[in-house]
């Protein structure tokens, strides 16, 4: 989320919360795609991180992109923290280690997906260029410690970063060393949520393994194929992991808002000024848990979008639906993320299908199957069969639905085009973390530098 909401509504009920989530419905034709992607930012002299403050920096960064875009600044006190196009149609923020991120507009098809992608690289490599930062593209830190990674100053992430130690192992890294591909969909009734949400739910481990791409920390093999989805298994799990509530076949927006209420609080806005709640759980909230702590303690409905920003499921229910397990990848992956779930969501048949695959999947296999994926890959198994095996089907799928969507490009291509690496990680039965493993163990002579060179953007 690029910038925190200040919609000062007066929030007063449960129905109120579980309206707004329902204002997210749309017709079919109206359904938009919206890709978010995070890279690390380096210095290509010696692959050091970037940090906010200089005159090669994060900041100076975000100020080069705002005269080369003309977007508007967004603001924490007196530092640039991010960039949004006036008409809502995309934003640049940066997350807590200085990784720099695109949240796309929403746009109708991967084409346009893939260009604006494409236009965005280039316009922040042609400003980092000059300060000697280039960006790396892959799910985990591969070399800098935590006390070696910047720390961004902004407000929500200081009182994140006081937090998280409190409620997992793994909550900075999770922070300051990874980075993600994820895209936002549509939904066109409560229905329609529902089976969406039941079947990204049951695939998001697969995404996980797809893309499975932090096989390094602090310079060598950490064991793992994804780290980045391990690191997830103990951030935070009382506001992260799969729910095991939104498989049940009545579940709708209102079993959402229920849990989102006793989920402990980051923050609310004020004035411009970020005040800790992490006391306090939205339901105490609502009932007036922070009358003579704050002045202005009413709820509001930025409040309330602003904490369904902070909940991190595999996926994240607002007014559309963010599938979030995957790590961060090469440019070529940007594109095939939303790709593998366009196919899957937006067509009527394959979401019958991948539905019908997953339908007997219990929350316990679903979750074991999480938690097998960050060191087995492909290999981990569900329901008697290999993950493989389910990506050929699933693969599969999604290729029929791009293909039954007809959207072409100007050369007469539809959008299964942009399935292309998943083809490959089939095909070859490897992750991009195996082939990064083969290379370190081979030509890179036991090195992780050599990704900075070969990964980068």
């Amino acid at each position: 989320m690029a910038r925190d909401t200040t919609d000062d509504t007066p929030l007063t009920s449960v129905a109120q919360m579980a309206d707004y989530l329902a204002g997210g419905c749309k017709p079919k034709e109206a359904f938009r795609i919206g890709t978010e992607h995070e890279k690390f930012a380096f210095f290509r002299a010696d692959n050091s991180p970037v940090p906010y403050f200089g005159e090669a920096g994060i900041r100076a960064l975000l100020l080069g992109m705002q005269a080369k875009t003309g977007w508007d600044p967004i603001m924490d006190g007196d530092n640039i923290i991010g960039l949004a196009e006036a008409h809502g149609m995309g934003a640049i923020s940066i997350e807590p280690g200085g990784q720099f991120e695109l949240s796309g507009a929403p746009v109708e098809t991967l084409h346009d997906t893939c260009r604006e992608s494409n236009q965005h690289l280039a316009a922040v490599r042609e400003v980092a260029e000059p300060m000697g930062i280039r960006f790396l593209g892959i799910g985990g830190s591969p070399k800098w410690t935590l006390d070696e990674t910047p720390r961004m100053p902004k407000s929500r992430y200081e009182i994140m970063t006081r937090y998280m130690p409190k409620v997992g192992s793994h909550g900075l890294d999770m922070m300051y060393r990874t980075c993600t591909i994820q895209v936002n969909l549509d939904f066109s009734s409560e229905a329609d949520m529902r089976r969406k949400m039941r079947v990204g739910m049951k695939l998001q481990p697969l995404a996980t393994a797809l893309f499975a791409a932090s096989p390094f920390t602090e310079g060598k093999p950490n064991g793992l194929l994804s780290w980045r989805g391990e690191i997830w298994r103990d951030t935070d799990n009382a506001r992260a992991g799969i729910l095991p509530f939104t498989l049940d076949d009545d579940f709708g927006f209102a079993d959402y808002v229920e849990w989102a209420l006793d989920v402990p609080m980051y923050f609310i806005v004020r004035d411009g000024r970020y005040h800790d709640c992490t006391h306090v759980t939205f339901r105490q909230f609502m009932a007036g848990a922070l009358k003579g702590e704050i002045a202005a303690w009413e709820p509001t409905l930025g409040d309330w979008t602003n904490h369904l920003s902070t909940l991190f499921p595999d996926v994240r229910l607002k007014r559309f639906l963010e599938m979030r397990g995957a790590d961060g990848g090469p440019w070529r992956r940007i594109c095939a993320l939303p790709a593998f779930w366009v196919g899957l969501l937006y067509d009527d048949a394959a979401l019958e299908g991948a539905d019908q695959l997953t339908r007997a999947w219990s929350f316990a296999e679903v979750n074991a199957l999480r938690d097998a994926v960050p060191a087995k890959g492909l290999k981990a198994e569900i329901a008697g069969r290999s993950l493989l095996d389910v990506a050929r089907d699933v693969v599969s799928l999604s290729r029929q639905g791009l293909v039954s969507r007809g959207r072409l490009n100007g050369d007469g291509q539809d959008e299964s085009v942009f399935l292309g690496p998943l083809d490959e990680v089939v095909a070859k039965r490897t992750t991009l973390a195996d082939d990064l493993l083969s290379l370190y163990h081979g030509r890179w002579n036991g090195k992780v530098d050599p990704v900075f060179d070969e990964y980068q953007y």
